[in-house]
């Protein structure tokens, strides 16, 4: 099983998820092929309202206690149904990798 795969099936079994994307960006930071070391995750819940942002991603770093072992960056959209559909289904852009300051 896949880094990914396991971050995906955690959220699943720990959250009662609407809609869920797991998307490895590691490819876009200085890092060898095929590697799993960051993350970007979309999670739209109901386990999310009336929780603080800071709470909601307590709650999914928890969850995903193990794997954060093993990666380096995970950054989180944590949502509700209604901020989901409020912002049309769309998340931000990671930004752009830096190269781990081989380019400062």
């Amino acid at each position: 099983m896949t880094i990914q795969q396991a971050i995906e099936g955690k959220l699943h079994d720990t959250f009662r998820v609407e809609h869920l994307e797991v998307a490895n960006e590691s490819h876009l930071h200085n890092v060898a092929p095929g590697s799993e070391s960051h993350f970007k995750v979309t999670i739209v819940s109901d386990d999310f309202s009336d929780l603080l942002l800071i709470k909601r991603h307590r709650l999914v770093n928890s969850a995903l206690q193990q794997e954060m072992q093993q990666i380096h960056a995970l950054a989180l959209h944590t949502l509700t149904p209604g901020e989901w559909q409020a912002r049309a289904g769309k998340v931000t852009e990671s930004p752009q990798c830096k190269g781990g300051g081989k380019n400062q």
